[in-house]
């Protein structure tokens, strides 16, 4: 099976991902727009071949380049789990009548407000909400159809890059500068709650594989406050009465959608008193090393049963979720290099088997913003089969282990 996989090196989880197909048996031809030398290793050594074209948001010589390959390599499969790169990988299955997301049944995952029309159909529960190209346009919909306290992000953003919580009409005029370059928005009622997510695998339209994370504290908390240690928690138990109803909706949504085969990512919000609201989902795994968090709660590959299930229909890995998972990025105190790092020792000797991995950055790197990468300065990954514990001990990480920068 020969496989198109747009962008093959990019993000951070793509060459996981590259390699997941080639250890299922597929021959995987690279497409985009960095030199071969400039992919990571993992990405090069699982290519079959590559192709580097100009631009790959320059769709018209992208597609005109692909109908040169199928016209010598027969493709039988076209992947794209990089956001932006959707409609192209559409476009592309189209003009080679290829199965998967046609453009049609990819809008709703790329174009926010479509998405919620969507679903407000089908009955879904979602924030108030309305689209804006102006600031006129986010000032009516603030007043006249939201209300306050509200969110304005990108129609066609992921993650909370861009994204703003607004709680009276002075905030809101002072965002303005900031969105200049932002050429559609969503605004939207704000859900006081937690942030959660519901993730699957599907083959067909059936689940293969699916999971829940909380994210603590909130993603605008994250993205704003610097000392914060973001933690992500994928939950063992998904059958537990508190995320029932966000589980439950999440499959609503997919079928609302029409979703076939892939990963999938949904946020959602459950409220203080248990309801759950829809936040937003893309036709895509979630970043921030979250998929590495899913395949410790259950020690399985996800990068292969993705892979496995888009080329082979089925996913073969048996499914036993034996942890809780808990991923805390660290964020330097200070700027400059990586100084010296405080704690980890006393953290490995008492946490021992329940840490599952340890990525930080070495002493003499330069420190990253937190603005621009939510993995920051590293990561540390805990689990435990208690719920309680895995929280305690990733609570401790973030308080008891401190980088330093100078």
């Amino acid at each position: 099976m020969n496989v198109l996989m747009i962008s093959p090196g990019f993000p951070a989880e793509m060459p996981f991902f590259t390699e997941g197909l080639a250890s299922v048996g597929a021959n995987v031809i690279g497409i985009g727009d960095q030199p071969l030398g400039a992919l990571p290793d993992r990405a090069q050594k699982a290519l079959s071949a590559y192709v580097r074209v100009g631009s790959l948001w320059d769709e018209g010589p992208v597609i005109d380049e692909v109908r040169k390959i199928a016209t010598q390599t027969e493709i039988h499969v076209v992947e794209c789990l990089w956001e932006p790169g959707m409609i192209l990988a559409a476009k592309i299955r189209e003009m080679l009548r290829l199965p998967g997301m046609t453009v049609q049944e990819t809008l709703p995952f790329r174009d926010k407000e479509t998405m919620k029309q969507v679903l407000d159909q089908h009955g879904i529960r979602t924030p108030r909400h309305a689209r804006a190209t102006t600031a006129d346009g986010v000032r009516h919909a603030a007043e006249e159809i939201v209300g306050y306290p509200l969110v304005v992000k990108p129609i066609a953003g992921a993650g909370a890059k861009d994204t703003y919580r607004i709680n009276n009409r002075e905030e809101l005029e002072n965002i303005f500068p900031a969105l200049g370059h932002v050429p559609e928005v969503s605004v939207e009622e704000f859900i006081e709650g937690d942030d959660m997510t519901f993730d699957t695998v599907c083959i067909n339209g059936e689940i293969a594989f699916s999971n829940v994370f909380l994210y603590r504290p909130r993603a605008l908390q994250i993205q704003t406050i610097e000392w914060i240690s973001p933690q992500t928690i994928a939950l063992r138990n998904l059958e537990h009465e508190s995320i029932s109803d966000g589980v439950r909706m999440g499959k609503a949504v997919l079928k609302a959608l029409g979703f076939r085969t892939g990963f999938t990512h949904m946020e959602w919000y459950r409220k203080p008193d248990g309801e759950a609201v829809f936040g937003e989902i893309g036709a895509r795994p979630p970043g921030g090393r979250t998929v590495d968090l899913m395949n410790y709660t259950c020690d399985i590959d996800l990068f292969r049963g993705w892979a496995e299930a888009v080329c082979h229909g089925r996913f073969s890995q048996p499914i036993d979720r034996k942890w809780n998972a808990a991923i805390i990025f660290k964020r330097a105190i200070g700027e400059g290099a990586i100084s010296r790092i405080e704690g980890l020792d006393h953290l490995m000797s008492e946490f021992g088997s329940h840490v599952a991995a340890v990525q930080l950055s070495p002493i003499g790197a330069a420190k990253k913003s937190f603005r621009r990468s939510l993995t920051s300065d590293g990561y540390l990954v805990v689990r435990h089969p208690d719920f309680q514990t895995c929280l305690q001990m990733a609570d401790r990480v973030g308080t008891d282990l401190t980088l330093y920068a100078e």
